[in-house]
């Protein structure tokens, strides 16, 4: 399969994704799904060079033009997004339903109404809305920021976060 792993982090590409997390997940390389850095040269020649991967940053728009290939490619790759609610559209793509059922989810800052769900895990109520669409389209979503900490499952926290 092309996407071996996929994961939301707000910090995108980082050490605990090429030490840690490709370690456990080997990989070719990485597809970084967001707007703001595929339309940026600095931010996205600062992700390239925090990456010992193949790294292809891309907008939104551009990865679903490339999403066949990704998907049908020979090697693997992470698939990264910053932000929850870009992931779900990936997601509710019918294209992707071949696709490993787990979304692993790393570091969400704090910010003003936000929620811990783990360790340096916080998210927003559209946040949730945008867990729950994964939720809905089949996946499983683990909160998780290395391997060897614990993690939280959505599917035990959800009820009680979206009827709060």
């Amino acid at each position: 399969m092309a996407i071996s792993f996929m994961r939301i982090d707000d910090r995108i590409i980082h050490g605990q994704i090429i030490i840690r997390w490709s370690t456990e997940f080997p990989c070719d390389g990485i597809l970084a799904v967001n707007d703001d850095a595929a339309a940026n040269p600095v931010i996205r020649s600062a992700l390239k060079a925090a990456s010992t991967k193949k790294t292809l940053i891309y907008s939104y728009g551009q990865f679903l033009e490339k999403l066949e290939q990704a998907v049908n490619s020979e090697k693997n790759y992470f698939l990264i997004t910053k932000e929850p609610l870009t992931m779900a559209k990936i997601l509710e793509d019918s294209r992707f339903r071949s696709l490993k059922k787990t979304v692993n989810v790393g570091p969400q800052s704090a910010k003003s109404g936000t929620v811990s769900v783990n360790k340096n895990a916080d998210i927003t109520k559209a946040d949730m809305e945008a867990y729950e669409r994964i939720h809905k389209a089949g996946y499983r979503i683990e909160f998780q920021l290395v391997p060897d900490v614990t993690k939280v499952e959505w599917s035990s926290i959800r009820e009680k976060l979206l009827n709060s």
